[in-house]
């Protein structure tokens, strides 16, 4: 299997991460294909959609409890990662992290095969580049180089089905958007829209409720320090990432 492109956003690491895709439509991010597969050709018609499946690759600690011994000696060269260790039942976030669901039922990405799918919105499409044809998205998902195995246009008669049951995830969160404030400490070359939109949805563990843990996301070239109470976020400072 080959990858064809890679995402390139300001996610610089896993935390942070918005839990779907469409949750931070502020964040813009590029594809860019590989030597391979960047033809303009590919691409001719692809901006009549508004919206486009990704199919990806997890290429950094998809599995909560990797370690070297985690990692498959055969997992092909493609900056991947593969599980040796099945764990069929894993905790969603959707369930306040404390109940087990199978895998299968689930979306969390510790699943035997890192591979994921996100709908996201197509901006527009730049054919000339010095970096070959680059692919402008909006609302991923997707950590900073992030392999992409394939790129679909979204059929809305065929994807998106009315009737469908989605059992316990039927109805979105009840998590309404946390406050966030601190917003002035934020550097003018900083992505303001989407990084506030990022915190106000809360990205701890389910499981942590300290107020005065002080977190930290990795965003652009700035490492970002908060913390949270009562439904808000507080930005305690940003600094440039050595």
């Amino acid at each position: 299997m080959d990858v064809i492109a890679h995402i390139h956003n300001d996610y610089k690491e896993k935390f942070g991460i918005p839990r779907q895709s469409g949750l931070v439509p502020a964040m813009e991010s590029r594809i860019i294909f590989t030597e391979k597969y960047n033809d303009p050709e590919a691409l001719k018609g692809l901006d009549d959609f508004s919206h486009l499946w990704l199919i990806w690759a997890f290429s950094e600690g998809f599995s909560s409890r990797q370690t070297e011994d985690n990692i498959s000696p055969d997992a092909p060269d493609m900056g991947l990662a593969t599980a040796r260790h099945f764990s069929p039942t894993v905790r969603p976030p959707r369930l306040g992290g404390n109940e087990r669901m199978g895998v299968f039922a689930t979306r969390s990405p510790n699943r035997p095969n890192p591979i994921g799918l996100s709908v996201v919105r197509l901006s527009h499409i730049d054919l000339d580049t010095h970096e070959g044809p680059v692919i402008y998205v909006t609302g991923a998902d997707l950590m900073d180089q992030t392999p992409i195995l394939d790129i679909k246009p979204y059929i809305a008669y065929a994807d998106a089905i009315g009737d469908a049951n989605s059992s316990y995830a039927s109805l979105p969160p009840d998590q309404q958007p946390f406050d966030v404030t601190g917003a002035e400490l934020l550097p003018q070359d900083i992505d303001k829209p989407a990084l506030i939109r990022t915190l106000s949805l809360d990205p701890r563990p389910a499981y942590h409720t300290d107020p005065d843990r002080e977190y930290g996301i990795r965003f652009g070239k700035y490492d970002v320090k908060f913390k949270v109470s009562n439904d808000t976020v507080y930005i305690t400072g940003c600094y440039i990432r050595l």
